[in-house]
Parts: C-alpha cells; sequence; structure tokens
C-alpha cells in the first residue's frame, strides 16, 4: 500500500487532522499528541499496513513501522495535514512543540518523572564513565596495590571530580530546562561546592565541622540532587520575575546578581536548615528501624535505601555506620546498602533486556554497569527513574534482599565499598561470603522477575 493511503489509515485511527494536536517522529515511530484521547479507535490500528504495534505513553500516541520506513510515512502523513490547510504563520509561531504538548496530557506522576529524566539523563555519560573509574580504584586499593602520591593525586582527578561537582552539572542541566540561562546554573552550583564551605561527606563523618552563621549550620552539598534541582529551578523563575521589571539598560548587571544571590541565600540558609532537620529524623528513625522485630527494620532499609541516594541524604548514613563499628565492631547497614543496590541493578538490567532498540538496550546496560562497583547515580538517572515500575521492582528486590540478610544475620566488618569491591568486607569466614553473595544474587533475581511480570507495560513506558 502507498504512504498515502497509510498516513489516511492513520488519521482515521485517531479521529482526524481536526483531534492533533502536535506530531513528530523518531527513529523508529510515528509520536502524535491528540486534542481527545477518546477519539482513538484502538482495534482499528491493527488493521493499518505495515505498522508493527501502536501504543500510548508519556502523553503520546505511538506508531511504530521501524527505522527509516517511518520517515516516508511521516512525510506522507504531514502531507495530508497541510492538504487544504491555509497557511497561518502565526498559528505556526504559537504552536507549542510536540514535548510540551506531550507534558499536558501527562498525569502528575509521570510529569515529575519526566521532568527529572530531561535533567539528569544528559548528565549519563559523565557518571558512568566517572563511576566506573571510582569503582575500579575502590577495587584496587582494596586489593592492596599502591600507588605514589602524585599517581594517586592523578587518578582522584579522573574518580573525584564528576561527583564532587555533581551539583554545578545538576543544576546546569535544570536551569536550562527550566528556560534559564545556564550560565547562572554553572554560577550557583559551584558556590554549592566551593571549597570555602566544609566538604559535605567530611561534616557527616564528624571529619570537618560546619559553618555556623545566624545560628544555621552551613556546609557544602556534594553528592545532592534535589537541592541542585530545585537552585535551577530558582534560578529560571527568579530571573523571569527580574526581567519583568529590571529595566534593559541595567538588565545585564541587575538580574543576575539578584538571581545568583537570593538563590544561594535560599539554598543555604532556608533549604540548608530542613535538610538538616530530615538528616536527623533520618539518622534517628533508621537507629530505631534497625532494632524492629521479625527483621520489620531491615526489610524497609534494604527497600528504601537507594531512594535516600536520590534525595541526597545518604550522607547521614556514615555517621551511623562510624557508630555501629564503634561500639559493636560490626557495620549492619553495609549488606543491606548492597541489597538495595543489587534489588535496583536486577531491575534496571531487567528493563535494559526489554528494549528492542540496540542502542537503547546498550545504554541502559552501561548505566547500570557502575552499580557492580557501588556507584549507582548512573543507574538511577538513567533507568530506574524514568519508569516508576522499575523503580518500585527494585525496590521490591531491596526488601526481599534485606528479609534475608536478617535471616542470615549477616554484618560486613568494615565500611565505604559495597558491592563487589565489598566482598572483601566478608572475607572472615567462607560461609559468610556465600551469604553475602547469596543476598546479592535474591535481591536481583527478584527484581529482575518483577519487571518481567510488567514487560509490556514498562517497555511502552521507556520507548
Amino acid at each position: 500500500m502507498s504512504d498515502k493511503k497509510i498516513a489516511k489509515q492513520v488519521l482515521d485511527v485517531i479521529g482526524g487532522k481536526e483531534n492533533i494536536e502536535n506530531y513528530t517522529h523518531c527513529a523508529t515511530r510515528l509520536r502524535i499528541v491528540l486534542k481527545n484521547n477518546e477519539l482513538v479507535d484502538k482495534k482499528a490500528t491493527d488493521d493499518i499496513p505495515e505498522l508493527k504495534g501502536y501504543f500510548y505513553s508519556t502523553g503520546q500516541h505511538q506508531f511504530v513501522f521501524g527505522t527509516g520506513r517511518v520517515n516516508d510515512i511521516y512525510q506522507a502523513f504531514e502531507s495530508e495535514i497541510e492538504e487544504n490547510q491555509s497557511n497561518n504563520t502565526n498559528e505556526s509561531e504559537n504552536t507549542p512543540s510536540v514535548k510540551e504538548s506531550a507534558y499536558r496530557h501527562m498525569n502528575p506522576a509521570q510529569r515529575v518523572v519526566r521532568v527529572l529524566a530531561d535533567i539528569l539523563v544528559p548528565l549519563i555519560p559523565v557518571l558512568v564513565t566517572t563511576g566506573l573509574l571510582m569503582g575500579i580504584r575502590g577495587l584496587l586499593t582494596e586489593l592492596g596495590f599502591t600507588l605514589s602520591d602524585d599517581w594517586m593525586a592523578l587518578f582522584t582527578v579522573l574518580t573525584d571530580t564528576a561527583f564532587a561537582f555533581l551539583p554545578v552539572f545538576i543544576t546546569f542541566s535544570a536551569v536550562k530546562k527550566f528556560g534559564g540561562s545556564p550560565i547562572l546554573g554553572i554560577a550557583v552550583g559551584l558556590m554549592l561546592v566551593a571549597p570555602q564551605l566544609p566538604n559535605a561527606y567530611a561534616v557527616a563523618s564528624g571529619e570537618a565541622n560546619p559553618l555556623t552563621l545566624m545560628g544555621i549550620h552551613v556546609f557544602g552539598y556534594q553528592g545532592t540532587i534535589f537541592p541542585a534541582i530545585i537552585a535551577g529551578w530558582l534560578i529560571a523563575w527568579l530571573e523571569r520575575q527580574f526581567r519583568r521589571f529590571v529595566p534593559s539598560v541595567i538588565d545585564l548587571i541587575v538580574t543576575p546578581f539578584l538571581t545568583i544571590t537570593l538563590t544561594l541565600a535560599i539554598i543555604l540558609f532556608v533549604l540548608g536548615p530542613i535538610i538538616q532537620i530530615a538528616e536527623s529524623a533520618v539518622i534517628g528513625f533508621i537507629i530505631h528501624m534497625i532494632n524492629a522485630p521479625f527483621g520489620i527494620g531491615y526489610i524497609i532499609f534494604g527497600a528504601l535505601q537507594q531512594l535516600l541516594v536520590v534525595t541526597g541524604l545518604h550522607h547521614s548514613l556514615s555517621i551511623i555506620e562510624i557508630s555501629m563499628l564503634d561500639d559493636l565492631g560490626l557495620n549492619l547497614l553495609n549488606p543491606l546498602m548492597t541489597v538495595s543496590m543489587a534489588g535496583q541493578f536486577g531491575a534496571a538490567i531487567s528493563a535494559a533486556l526489554l528494549m528492542k532498540d540496540k542502542v537503547k538496550r546498550t545504554n541502559m546496560i552501561s548505566s547500570a554497569i557502575p552499580t557492580l562497583f557501588g556507584i549507582t547515580e548512573p543507574l538511577l538517572f538513567g533507568v530506574n527513574m524514568r519508569s516508576i515500575r522499575v523503580l518500585i521492582s527494585g525496590v521490591i528486590g531491596g526488601a526481599v534482599g534485606g528479609l534475608v540478610t536478617y535471616l542470615f544475620q549477616l554484618t560486613a566488618s568494615g565500611m565505604g565499598i559495597t558491592f563487589l569491591p565489598g566482598l572483601l568486607l566478608y572475607t572472615s569466614q567462607i560461609s559468610t561470603l556465600g551469604k553475602y553473595i547469596a543476598v546479592i544474587i535474591i535481591a536481583f533475581v527478584i527484581s529482575f522477575i518483577a519487571v518481567r511480570l510488567q514487560a509490556k507495560k514498562i517497555r511502552q513506558e521507556m520507548a
């Protein structure tokens, strides 16, 4: 059948050209945003020649025609839309992008997930590379390899820079997403991790004291995610507000000055105390939770620990680990952190294997690999947070792994390394090492299966 006839059938299925709000295409699919989704005749999609599949996801009706073929059909579809339609330049100028149209057709949860993905996914290549290097360094160090101070300094530049300056990348990407000036995001991001501020990790471990200004503890935001996203949104919003009344003659000076100053003040003196209260609450909750009967605390911690990484509150866990090692000589949290990682890892790998697009599958697996070395940010940002079903599947795997960890009464002899490098903390006995490997496998398999049970919907969500 000709491309024109196929295009006409697609139009009939979606309720005609009058029902179209926007449309575009990717490498394999024709993507259409409609004004009224109820007009779609889903059963009739089976009768469209050469159509390899149809689904609705992220506010878009997606017709799969395959690589190359979709280009021809898109051209025919566009010709049908424009036929007998008057040329109206104002209309075309005011028409929103396909992405903007799709956002309006998403529910609130889908919008949040999509916004986070738009901000975080561009960072994945840097985080994957750095995560692998960091994991390799940790493994070599634990195996007893030594480097001179000069070589270690150079290696540290390769491994620590991206994560140390993570808020810089995030504020840049967030400001760009929310429509502000990205260069202002870079400036504020650098200020959040400036060397004059005590390092967040050092403060959490007790190695450094925070600054005290107006009775408020102030320190750096190394490794944080949500504060950087909030800073990016603030920059874009404040910049728009100031530009409404600041005269253009002084806009170049006044708007950036006010935007940067107010954003930094809000993050350090308003959001900062809120985060500190949250961290104290997290510490207290975890300490009481771990002692809950029947392994309930282990289950909850194994399920949710990786969500702390997303919020940036995972810094506080080192305080608990140090206390446990001092008081008990054992670390209860280390195996639970690992099973939480293993759960998310199993979900990510399972989701990646569902993808038919080889490039997308490879990218997802690449994002997941640093998890083997205890670095999960690429996996969370690049894969699991793009689908609530995948993320929850990882939570389920972590919960089951937490329960088994409780039943095994598994503990670590140290801290600072997890997953594969963490094997070195369980070598005191063969049985202990076997239990550690077993809980990883169990968490991985459970989450892997949980994703498979939702394969069709997950494949559509992540398409």
